[in-house]
């Protein structure tokens, strides 16, 4: 009987023991538990190297390091799979239990548990029936959020932004078509936010662009877009399903920003676009959702002012019919003004008559009063006047003290210039000065005994008492 496995080392090093040591009798080699585990390992790789296994998926885990396990199952059988973190992060779509899928790779042992299991390079979704399936699961889970209702969503879209943000591939014709369609109608400030659309990570960064945009605080030095669009070429459902994805769903109903989706041709669905506030059927048809004709509006603004014209020139032309009808009812001017010109002529006649008669009253009186001024009577006036004028100055001439000093008299006066008229105030004065018809004499009085009495003090002048503090905003 030949030996299926020919290897007799371990794989430590140490000889298998012979299987007659351990029961005389047979003389088989005995391997040891890892020379089993290796041939059979060398075996399943070269019989099933390269291996596409339909199956549905059960058990979907994704373990911290990045990893993927599941398993794939059918009616009758399961077989474990794993796929490492590197073609993990490349699916297209979501793995979950019940998904039926083809996947590729080698088939190979895991000697820790003598298992055998399927290392997959690529993950697909068995067919686009299956994916719809997907979708219709998810979009059903979704709904049931209420993320898709029509109260999420707003009424109606600005009707001319300012700024408008595009989340879409930088490099595609969908952003050229946009740009294009922009610039046609009604050109406005456009933020594109780069994304990829299709394959790892393309649902993250389009979500991550949703909430950017939705983020940007009004006034800030980046302009807030008034309307976001999502756009993408056509494809098939694999290349859209980025925008399947629940993360994506989630970003465009949680937008406070209205949201426009034009993902694919105008048959493509996706969740994007339920979720969405307005769907577009290409990226082409967003941009003319999204701003008016220029060309119209300025036509419609040209019929608005017309009219606005027309209509006030209509209001202004009732105004003046209403104005002239009026108008005719008014008395006329000569109407209005003939009594007051008769009363104005009857207060000219009785001021004129009055003037008159105060004229004839003065002058009456003037040649009244004329008649009394006699010219001898007027001369007697001015003897009278004139003598009484000269006795008033004889009067003056005697009692004027320059007189007396002439005749030798002298006028005694103190230092302060004050007249002293007594002795007993020349002997309190002490210096005094003599006023002669000439000129001025000064004079200092003495004792009985020859010596000057001393000088009387002055009285001491009382300060004045002090003025109260005012306070600031006084002027006085």
């Amino acid at each position: 009987m030949s030996v299926p496995f020919p290897d007799t080392a371990s794989d430590d090093g140490t000889e298998a023991r012979l299987l007659a040591e351990a029961a005389p009798g047979d003389n088989a080699p005995a391997l040891s538990v890892s020379q089993l585990s290796a041939a059979i390992k060398r075996t399943v790789e070269d019989g099933f190297a390269r291996v596409r296994v339909r199956g549905e998926l059960s058990g979907t885990k994704r373990a911290a390091s990045g990893h993927f396990y599941a398993a794939l199952k059918d009616d009758n059988a399961l077989i474990d799979m794993v796929m490492w973190k590197g073609q993990a992060g490349r699916l297209a779509f979501r793995p979950e239990d019940g998904i039926e899928v083809i996947a590729t790779g080698k088939l190979t042992t895991y000697p820790g548990r003598s298992k055998y299991q399927l290392v997959v390079d690529t993950l697909e979704v068995a067919g686009e029936g299956a994916l719809m399936l997907l979708f219709e699961k998810l979009k059903a889970r979704l709904g049931a959020e209420g993320l898709f209702d029509r109260e999420r969503k707003y009424d109606r879209l600005p009707y001319l932004p300012r700024t408008i943000g595009v989340v879409t591939s930088p490099t595609g014709a969908v952003i050229r078509d946009i740009l294009h369609r922009l610039a046609d109608r009604c050109p406005t400030h456009v933020i594109v936010w780069p994304v990829l659309v299709q394959g790892d990570g393309a649902a993250v960064q389009v979500a991550n662009a949703i909430r950017g945009f939705d983020a940007i605080a009004p006034g800030g030095p980046v302009p807030r877009p008034d309307l976001v669009i999502v756009a993408r070429g056509g494809g098939s459902i694999e290349d859209l399903w980025a925008f399947n994805e629940e993360v994506v769903v989630r970003a465009i109903a949680d937008c406070r920003i209205p949201t426009i989706s034009a993902v694919g041709h105008e048959t493509d669905v996706t969740l994007a676009d339920y979720a969405a506030d307005v769907r577009a059927p290409t990226p082409t048809a967003a941009a003319e959702m999204a701003v008016p004709v220029r060309a119209e509006l300025q036509a419609q603004l040209a019929t608005w002012n017309g009219r606005i014209i027309g209509a006030a020139n209509r209001h202004q032309a009732l105004a003046n019919e209403r104005l002239t009808a009026l108008a005719r009812h008014l008395p006329k001017r000569d109407a209005l003004y003939a009594p007051q010109r008769q009363r104005l002529d009857d207060a000219g006649d009785r001021l004129d008559r009055s003037q008159r008669h105060r004229l004839a009253v003065v002058s009456e009186r003037l040649v009244t009063r004329g008649a009394a001024l006699r010219p001898a009577l007027l001369a007697r006036r001015w003897d009278r006047d004139r003598a009484l004028l000269e006795g008033l100055g004889r009067l003056l001439g005697s009692l004027d003290p320059r007189a007396l000093l002439s005749r030798g008299y002298a006028m005694v006066r103190d230092t302060g210039g004050a007249i002293v008229t007594t002795a007993a105030k020349a002997q309190d004065a002490g210096h005094l000065r003599l006023q002669f018809a000439d000129g001025d004499v000064p004079v200092q009085v003495t004792g009985s005994d020859g010596v000057p009495p001393p000088p009387t003090p002055r009285p001491v002048r009382k300060a004045p008492p002090a003025e109260p503090k005012r306070g600031q905003g006084e002027l006085f």
